[in-house]
């Protein structure tokens, strides 16, 4: 069994961040308005199976997020950063490198 909160907590550490550094949480639909410690200190299976968390579950800070996935029942955060633009440029006429 796998604890929510904790398998959170671990991911941000992870990457250098805490839980004070999430500003929202929710999906594309709505931000929950309540404590995420409460509501994340929750025990489920992420072995194979069905996926217990909402997969469209997301955590959101002011440069990174973290999002739920999935395969084959089994499931984890997945954190995603701001990617960052390149400093050379290159033209392009396609994208199919087609003339």
């Amino acid at each position: 069994m796998n604890n929510l909160l904790e398998d959170t907590r671990e991911v941000l550490e992870e990457n250098g961040k805490t839980i004070f550094d999430i500003l929202w949480f929710g999906n594309d639909k709505f931000v929950f308005d309540c404590d995420i410690q409460a509501l994340f200190n929750i025990e489920y299976d992420s072995g194979f199976g069905g996926a217990e968390i909402p997969e469209d579950l997301i955590v959101v800070g002011a440069d990174f997020w973290i999002e739920r996935h999935e395969y084959d029942g089994s499931e984890w955060w997945e954190y995603k950063t701001m990617p960052t633009k390149p400093t050379q440029s290159k033209r392009a006429v396609n994208l199919l490198g087609r003339d």
